[in-house]
């Protein structure tokens, strides 16, 4: 049977800057423990406005205004320079605050987010302009509660607050009296998951003109845990998704491979089409709050704002091989195994060359590699380099190692197989997936043949292992030939009817 092929894929930022003071560990943790530090003092000082993150040219190519080649043209640092500023691209949209904070109502189940009466109108009507937003789905935003019952619920039942622009307009509240995987914290940074895969899924499918009732299974694949004290992260984020937009023949279930989930779970998407289980997979990762203002204090330190400001969020279809998108060669996965060990070159060899050897392929046969593609305007100043750029030197220095390369080729190995960084450090985000939207037209309509998505992930912060994982993929131009099943729908039925009637003798003959 047929690879299957990358059809679609959707990007969407959200800016939260109040939930990097309220929600983001760097910042929660510094409040229990030095509540009067100097950081919490001055963060707030060092916010973005909505109008500098969309400006943001990172930004604008996660959304698919601008290629990620073409932030070779702004000189580092990006921070201080400015593209045009769209809300809207090819892929996804930038959302302020506001408008997701009446998207987490929204795609909120169990009323247990409250907002006041004030921010209830004000976001409905403001929601009430977005393309993507029905009335459905402004009629789940009630008409609000009284600022004292919201803080009521905040001091006596623990609920969590939310604010915008610092100021109080509502709360999430907990869904269980003692159980700590109900708890208020727990439950909007489960709803924040939920929600902003709603809106990334939200633009596949209007993008694409794509049929709610053709989706037959979902994939969510961020890295919260959603389920209660019985089964500690049993799920479905994929399905409450579903549920919230109308695919109403979808079922689906939650993948989970901290930074490397979306790896995993576009190789089983693209498997289980393959193997004609189902033809229309959306796979879909939702932000992560924890990680808002991770490395705060060291860009607080080095006079730069907290860019670590957006959740992220991305969808990809995957179908039957169409004979025009990309296919995805599961015949050519890479896999970090329990014993590939943790060296760098052990780590290369296993998601890189061993996938290629397989297929006979050079390290220079793959047009782009898309490995971890945090933007480097966020890890340089917290000390971690520029991310990107390592790996593509370690490929590179495979490549020489092998023969393929030359030591003096290294450079232009990079510049011509690798990408500069865009992509929000937002754990599971920017682990390969950011470029699939990139390489669906290049792979297509663009001049290139071959793309390897790499996802890399750090098991040890779970303490249940030393381990790290990694799983990579090769996505390929379509040569437009479609492998025709080896019964035809026909046959199949010329078949059955035979045997019915050599049924029918039997039966009559005894």
């Amino acid at each position: 049977m047929s690879f299957a092929v990358a059809k679609a894929s959707s990007y969407v930022l959200v800016h939260a800057p109040d939930m990097i003071l309220h929600n983001g560990t760097t910042c929660t943790l510094e409040r229990k423990a030095n509540p009067e530090s100097e950081f919490l003092k001055q963060i707030n000082d060092n916010l973005r406005k909505y109008e500098q993150v969309v400006s943001y040219p990172p930004n604008q190519v996660y959304i698919g205004n601008l290629r990620p080649e073409e932030l070779k043209n702004f000189e580092m640092p990006w921070y201080d320079k400015k593209a045009e500023q769209k809300r809207y691209g090819k892929f996804g949209e930038i959302m302020p605050q506001d408008e997701f904070i009446g998207l987490m109502k929204i795609s909120d189940a169990f009323d247990l987010v409250k907002l006041t009466k004030e921010f209830s109108q004000e976001v409905k009507d403001k929601l009430s302009n977005h393309k993507l937003i029905s009335d459905v789905d402004l009629s789940k935003i009630k008409d609000g509660e009284d600022l004292e019952f919201i803080q009521k619920l905040i001091n006596e039942q623990h609920a969590e607050p939310l604010y915008h622009l610092g100021k109080l307009v509502g709360c999430v509240k907990r869904a269980h009296e003692v159980d700590p995987n109900l708890n208020a914290h727990v439950i909007f940074e489960n709803l924040v998951v939920k929600a902003s895969g709603v809106l990334a899924v939200k633009h596949l499918l209007s993008n694409h003109n794509i049929d709610t009732l053709s989706i037959d299974y979902v994939i969510e694949c961020s890295e919260e845990a959603c389920g209660d004290m019985n089964q500690r992260g049993g799920g479905n984020f994929a399905k409450a998704i579903a549920e919230t937009i109308g695919l109403n023949n979808a079922t689906g279930s939650d993948t989970r491979g901290f930074c490397a989930g979306p790896a995993h779970a576009l190789i089983k998407a693209s498997a289980l089409v393959k193997a004609g289980v189902y033809e229309n997979i959306i796979v879909v990762g939702g932000g992560a709050t924890a990680k808002l203002g991770m490395n705060a204090k060291d860009h607080i330190k080095k006079g730069i704002p907290v860019l670590e400001d957006v959740l992220g969020g991305f969808a990809v279809l995957i179908t039957k091989n169409d004979g025009i998108h990309p296919i995805i060669r599961t015949d050519l996965v890479g896999r970090h195994t329990v014993g590939t060990g943790s060296s760098p070159q052990a780590v290369i060899t296993s998601l890189i060359t061993t996938p290629l050897d397989k297929g006979g392929l050079k390290i220079t046969d793959v047009d782009i590699y898309s490995v971890e593609m945090q933007n480097p305007d966020v890890t340089k100043p917290a000390g971690a380099g520029d991310v990107p750029e390592a790996n593509y030197k370690m490929i590179a220095a495979l490549g020489v190692k092998r023969g393929e390369l030359q030591r003096s080729d290294i450079t232009s190995f990079v510049n011509k197989h690798g990408l500069p960084g865009w992509a929000p450090t937002q754990g599971h985000i920017p682990s390969g997936v950011p470029y699939i939207g990139f390489a669906i037209d290049d792979l297509t309509t663009g001049n290139l043949n071959k793309a390897m998505i790499v996802g890399k992930g750090s098991l040890f912060l779970a303490r249940m292992t030393n381990l790290f994982d990694g799983v990579s993929f090769v996505m390929e131009r379509n040569t437009g030939k479609v492998e025709e099943e080896s019964i035809s729908q026909d046959e199949i039925k010329k078949m059955i009817a035979e045997a019915m009637k050599k049924l029918a003798s039997h039966l009559l003959s005894e």
